[in-house]
C-alpha cells in the first residue's frame, strides 16, 4: 500500500502544482462541481415533490376513512349498537393517528423542500460569480499572452511589426488543447 500511498501524494501533489500555474482550470473544475451540486439538488427537489404528492394523496385518502368511519359510528349510536360503536371509535382513532403522522411526514417534506429550494439558489448563484470570475481570469489570460515581459521589443514575435499583437489563434488553441490533456492525464492517473 505504501506505493500506492506515495504515488496518490506524488500525483495530488503534481496536480496542485498544475492548478497553481493553471488557476483557470481550478475554476473549470469547481464549476464543474457545482453543476453537479446544482443538478443533484433539481433531482431530490423532484423526488421531494413526488413524495409530497403521495403523502397528500394519502392523507385525503386517510381524511375519508375517518369521515366514513365517523358516520359509521352516528349511524351504530343511532341503531343502538353499542358494541359496533366501540369497535368504530378505536377504528376513527387509529385512522387519525395515522393521519396525523402522515400529516408530519408532509410538514417535514415541506421543510425540505424549501431548504433544497433555497440550497439550489444559492448553488446557482455562486455558480453564476464563478462563471463570471472564470471569464474575467480568461480575459486576463488573453491580455497577457498578448503582451511580453519584456518591452524592449527582442522578445517579440516578428509578426507584430506589421500591426499584429495577439498571439497566433493556431498557437493559442494548441496551448489550451495541450493543457486541458495534461489535466485529464493527471486525473486518469489520480483515479487509478
Amino acid at each position: 500500500m505504501g506505493i500506492f500511498e506515495d504515488l496518490s501524494k506524488f500525483l495530488e501533489t503534481r496536480l496542485d502544482e498544475f492548478l497553481k500555474a493553471n488557476p483557470h482550470l481550478e475554476l473549470w473544475g469547481l464549476e464543474d462541481q457545482l453543476r453537479g451540486q446544482e443538478q443533484d439538488a433539481i433531482h431530490l427537489l423532484g423526488d421531494l415533490k413526488r413524495r409530497e404528492k403521495q403523502l397528500e394523496d394519502s392523507i385525503l385518502s386517510t381524511a375519508q376513512d375517518i369521515q366514513r368511519w365517523h358516520s359509521r359510528i352516528q349511524n351504530a349510536q343511532v341503531a343502538n349498537r353499542l358494541d359496533l360503536v366501540k369497535a368504530a371509535q378505536e377504528r376513527e382513532a387509529a385512522l387519525l393517528r395515522q393521519g396525523n403522522q402522515l400529516w408530519g411526514q408532509m410538514k417535514g417534506v415541506k421543510e425540505q423542500i424549501e431548504q433544497t429550494r433555497n440550497l439550489q439558489k444559492e448553488i446557482h448563484d455562486r455558480r453564476r460569480e464563478l462563471k463570471a470570475k472564470i471569464a474575467e481570469t480568461q480575459a486576463q489570460r488573453s491580455a497577457q499572452r498578448t503582451t511580453t515581459s519584456w518591452d524592449t521589443g527582442w522578445a517579440k514575435p516578428p509578426f507584430e511589426d506589421f500591426g499584429r499583437n495577439t498571439m497566433d489563434p493556431v498557437e493559442e488553441s494548441f496551448q489550451r488543447w495541450e493543457t486541458e490533456q495534461e489535466l485529464e492525464e493527471l486525473k486518469r492517473n489520480m483515479g487509478r
